[in-house]
This record gives C-alpha cells, sequence and structure tokens, in this order.
C-alpha cells in the first residue's frame, strides 16, 4: 500500500480554483516543502490530499520529489484533483503522512458529495458540533 501525504491548500478560495490551479499547470504541478519526508520512498503510488476549510476535499497523485536548488524540495504532481469523499481534517503546517487505510474514498464520476454544495461556514459549525 502507497503512503500518502496531506497539505493545506494554502491560498486557494475553494476546491474549483485549486481543480483550475492544477489544471492549468503543463505536464506536471508542483508545491513546495521545506523537508524531504523521510519515508519518500514508499510514496510511490501515493497521493497528495489537500485540505481546504479544515476538509480533505481531493488527491492528486504524485509523481516524485525534486531539489529545488534553494534548500527546499518540490512536491510533484499530476496536474488534477480527483474528488474525495469530504472527510474532517484538522489545519496543520507542512505535510503530515496518511495511511492508505485512513484516506478517504474517490468519489465515482457521476457520484456527487452533498457536502460540497453546503457553505464552508456552515460545515465549520458542524464539523465543530460533532455532527459530520
Amino acid at each position: 500500500m502507497p503512503l500518502n501525504i496531506t497539505k493545506i491548500a494554502f491560498g486557494t478560495e475553494s476546491p474549483a480554483t485549486l481543480r483550475v490551479w492544477l489544471e492549468s499547470q503543463p505536464g506536471e504541478a508542483r508545491t513546495s516543502t521545506r523537508y524531504l519526508p523521510k519515508r519518500v520512498a514508499e510514496m510511490a503510488g501515493g497521493s497528495l490530499f489537500w485540505i481546504h476549510q479544515h476538509r480533505i476535499v481531493g488527491r492528486s497523485p504524485i509523481l516524485g520529489f525534486e531539489e529545488t536548488g534553494t534548500g527546499r524540495h518540490w512536491i510533484k504532481l499530476e496536474p488534477r484533483l480527483i474528488a474525495v469523499r469530504s472527510t474532517p481534517k484538522r489545519a496543520h503546517q507542512g505535510w503530515r503522512y496518511l495511511e492508505d487505510k485512513d484516506a478517504p474514498p474517490d468519489l465515482d464520476g457521476g457520484e456527487a458529495d452533498d457536502l460540497d454544495a453546503m457553505p464552508p461556514a456552515m460545515l465549520n459549525d458542524l464539523a465543530r458540533l460533532g455532527l459530520l
């Protein structure tokens, strides 16, 4: 089973703007991180799961890692956002490992996640109350 990571979709207004940014990247999308994961060998075939508004909203398959030349590392990703079942996730800095057994399942092409239709403020309130 491949190992995944989670990362905040910093600077995006919504999952839709994250999707637009990813899909606008030619060939591969890149995001940077300060440290190379120690378990990088286990990430072959894994994904980066994006967190927006304290919820995992989608994933991008990881293509690899590369040094930027400035002491940081690129996380190279397929330029697409695969919709997953929206799942609560606390915010954090950097990235965190996510075992495959704990990762939210992908949504089928025709399947919609009703939670995505809710306003973010309502989602946050329901999650804080433990109802989601």
